[in-house]
């Protein structure tokens, strides 16, 4: 079963109702623009993803592009181009609540990214917690042939791809293959077009099976670890394995999993 939450046109919410739990599915709706994000774009953002991040009974979120070319080809050069500096202000910051939003999701969120992927488009894939290509898609950080410093999420990149890369791809603003953007480690999965739906439900499939409770623990943890010294970050782990079992789902999964075994 689906449904439907819209936040506004511009970005559409889907909800596929399943046995294991609801998956949200939030596309940008801009083709003619090539999904290009205006501030309007980045609020409607940032709130789906706190909306959703409200329903207990959601397992993940699946980010795309509207049209078979475009994932998000960045923000919307037209209304940037004459903002104030009180507005670029404000404009900036909204690249970051959207990304945040998405980042403070307590269930995986998965970019499917089915075109060009550019510049707020990239910070925003980079946002997400997993992230699968059509091999037709192209990837870039081209604010600097603007004028601008690629910021906000940005700042995610050299941990995804390292410095040297992401160095290169804040500096010269060049456009990459999705071979290449895979080569690098910023996508997992590189599939044709057509394949790319089927590539993401592999890993829904495997969501979907896990604990739910696991699940969101797991993510939560992963937040942790980017911002922990690693000592921390491991006693926080110990935490959140106790934490755990405060519900009995290991327990229950422990002994499906036993089950199966001696089958």
């Amino acid at each position: 079963m689906e449904s439907s939450q819209n936040t506004n046109d511009l970005v559409l919410v889907r909800i596929d109702e399943r046995d294991a739990g609801r998956v949200a599915h939030v596309t940008i709706n801009n083709p003619g623009k090539r999904n290009a994000l205006g501030m309007a774009g980045k609020r409607a953002i940032a709130e789906a993803f706190k909306r959703l991040s409200q329903d207990e009974g959601l397992r993940a979120v699946v980010l795309t592009g509207a049209g078979e070319k475009s994932f998000i080809a960045g923000a919307d050069l037209a209304e940037m181009k004459d903002l104030t500096v009180e507005e670029a202000e404000e404009e900036h910051t909204l690249t970051h609540y959207a990304c945040d939003a998405i980042r403070r999701c307590p269930v995986p969120v998965i970019a499917r990214v089915n075109g060009y992927c550019f510049g707020a488009g990239m910070e925003l894939a980079a946002s997400c917690d997993l992230r699968a290509s059509a091999d037709h898609a192209k990837f870039g950080m081209p604010e600097v042939r603007v004028g601008l410093p690629s910021g906000m999420e940005a700042a995610l990149l050299p941990s995804l791809v390292g410095w040297g890369r992401a160095a290169e791809l804040v500096l010269t603003g060049d456009i990459f293959e999705a071979s290449e953007a895979y080569q690098f480690g910023f996508v997992q999965k590189l599939v044709p077009a057509a394949d790319l739906d089927a590539a993401i439900e592999k890993w829904l499939a495997s969501i979907l099976v896990s604990g739910p409770r696991a699940v969101r623990l797991q993510k939560s943890l992963m937040r942790d670890w980017e911002r922990m010294p690693l000592t921390d970050a491991i006693r926080r782990g110990i935490e959140m394995c106790v934490e755990a079992r405060r519900t009995d789902e290991p327990k229950r999964l422990m002994a499906a999993f036993l089950s199966r075994k001696k089958k």
